[in-house]
């Protein structure tokens, strides 16, 4: 079949979230042909180029989220009030209600008009032009004003003043850039039998209106919650500004879940919160993210521990990974095993990060002054720093190999990459209980409350001292990795959704024969695939959504015929 597969900032590009699992699951499945169109987030990023594609990639089609160039379009009276009712009414879904509630008659009236002020804006978009030149218009602020000062507005978006209002209305465009793109004709998005959305929020707006202009069936994958993560990011704003893009947000993943066909979260954690926006139990598929065991392999099978006094953390670097708690655990864990060192494997993100990283080392030299085992030595400090690639850790693998207890010390964690990482090794863990460790590990490692430093050095003491309680550990820690987080196991669970969805779908396509007549089975999915095909027989009308004139026939070629006088 033919997949539009949707991105925001990741695949093809070299660098941006979701690149691996999107590049190992179109190379994986082979049989199907992708087409990709692809959102990026910065000049960056579209300059360091692509990786490699793979032959099933039919074609890529890409448009920058961080600029867009007004077109140039002029709406006439007419036009112009058609959006100013359409983004008059957008604003007053996120004005009016409760942010989060799900429940009741009100909720699922600001859910419609939320959807039919989308819908609307994307038809003027089709009918007109580009929205960019209305969306930062003088109206499209006034609109806006005129919804927060509304009877029934909420409290905080009252409060909303001229700065606010603008950094408001200047979000918004940004977010609805996706509506201006030319992709949802009948030889674009309206072409292909399903749309997969890697993520919410602007990866999924194309396939919502590929299923509202053409009937293209959407699966949506959040291996990171959108709305959670503008939550978290978003904590300086003024009230008036969260509130009101909260509400955006909030609005934008319902209707994106009530679209859908299937929606696939990466855990229970993210299921939880789709669950809270209105997302259909009966459409909900845990798909867990689909790592390499492979280069853990080693490791993994190997009993041999290069240091069984050794504790180890691997990660992004960032205050959100709280070593500041690992590294108070460790002094409690010192006193109780005073041979016990700490590797600290990782690369800081951003300035951010690297002012975190330089706290963390100073910290740790206040803490552990360099020891020496005589007066002749030099001193060392218990506790390193270093990053992959190092004489010492040349290999992620080799990391992991380097300790006897894997930690996680996390305040904030989606699904812990890193904690699958070192199942694969079969080691032991140690974690806090935030996002989807639980789930992950399952039983085979120990889990203590974030920020809680003495349960930490209580539980990686426990396990020091416990070399066959570690050795039971990480061998069903290893076991259950390799049957719930590899390549192969997503693969073959998106190849059972893709088929279960266009199996369920509506046929979009009327195929006539010769005399007219409907011919059932003429255009199956798999007549996409290129091969040796028999002349042009049959005739394809295809049937756009409302508005859409349909294109010129399309002639369906069925697969070869056998050869003259053999039999099936």
């Amino acid at each position: 079949m033919r997949i539009g597969l949707l991105t925001e900032g990741g695949y093809p590009y070299v660098s941006g979230d979701a690149r691996l699992w999107c590049d190992r699951l179109v190379r994986g499945l082979e049989q199907h042909e992708f087409d990709i169109y692809a959102l990026s987030r910065s000049e960056h990023q579209e300059d360091e180029g692509w990786v490699q594609l793979p032959p099933q990639v039919g074609r890529v089609i890409t448009a920058p989220l961080w600029t867009a160039e007004d077109d140039g379009a002029v709406y006439g009276r007419r036009a112009r009030r058609r959006f100013a009712e359409s983004y008059g009414e957008l604003a007053a879904a996120l004005c009016e209600g409760a942010v989060g509630d799900t429940s009741g008659e009100s909720s699922v009236t600001e859910a419609d008009r939320f959807a039919n002020a989308l819908y609307g804006l994307a038809e003027l978009a089709r009918d007109e032009g580009g929205l960019v030149g209305a969306l930062r218009s003088e109206v499209a602020v006034r609109a806006l004003e005129r919804a927060c000062r509304a009877p029934g507005a909420r409290q905080t978006a009252r409060a909303a003043r001229v700065p606010e209002l603008l950094a408001v209305a200047g979000h918004l465009e940004r977010a609805l850039r996706p509506l201006s793109l030319g992709w949802y004709e009948d030889d674009g998005l309206g072409a292909v039998d399903l749309c997969h959305a890697t993520s919410g929020g602007p990866a999924a707006l194309p396939g919502l209106l590929a299923h509202h202009f053409c009937g293209v069936p959407l699966l949506v994958t959040e291996y990171g919650v959108r709305l959670r993560t503008h939550y978290l990011a978003d904590t300086e704003s003024p009230p008036a500004v969260r509130s009101l893009l909260t509400a955006f947000h909030g609005r934008l993943a319902t209707e994106t879940y009530r679209r859908a066909a299937v929606v696939t979260p990466g855990n229970t954690h993210a299921r939880r919160w789709q669950e809270r926006c209105g997302a259909d139990r009966e459409k909900l598929r845990t798909v867990y993210p689909g790592m390499d065991a492979a280069r853990f392999t080693e490791v993994g099978e190997s009993a041999e521990c290069v240091d069984p006094d050794t504790l180890v953390w691997v990660g992004r670097v960032e205050p959100a990974k709280d070593l500041i708690s690992l590294l108070h655990a460790f002094a409690e864990v010192r006193k109780e095993e005073p041979k016990t060192r700490l590797r600290v494997v990782g690369a800081p993100t951003g300035p951010e990060g690297a002012a975190y990283l330089g706290h963390c080392k100073a910290l740790a030299a206040q803490l552990f002054p360099d020891e020496a085992e005589g007066l002749h030595a030099v001193g060392d400090n218990p506790v390193c720093f270093e990053e992959i690639g190092g004489p010492e850790v040349p290999t992620l693998a080799e990391a992991y190999a380097s300790g006897a207890v894997t930690v996680l010390s996390s305040v904030v964690e989606g699904f812990p990459i890193t904690l699958v990482e070192a199942m694969f090794c079969g080691r032991a863990t140690v974690s806090t209980d935030v996002g989807a460790v639980v789930e992950v590990i399952g039983g085979t490692g120990l889990v203590v409350p974030p920020r809680n430093p003495k349960a930490l050095a209580e539980a990686c003491v426990t396990l020091l001292r416990d070399p066959e309680r570690r050795e039971r550990l990480g061998a069903a820690a290893r076991a259950r990795a390799l049957e719930l987080f590899t390549v192969e196991q997503n693969i073959a669970a998106f190849h059972s959704i893709y088929l279960e969805i266009v199996s369920h779908t509506p046929v979009r396509r009327v195929v006539l024969d010769d005399a007219g007549e409907p011919l059932p089975f003429a255009a199956p999915a798999e007549a996409h695939v290129p091969g040796r095909w028999t002349e042009h027989s049959t005739r394809v009308v295809a049937r756009g959504g409302p508005g859409w004139a349909a294109g010129p026939p399309v002639r369906a070629t069925p697969p070869c015929a056998a050869p003259e006088g053999a039999t099936g």
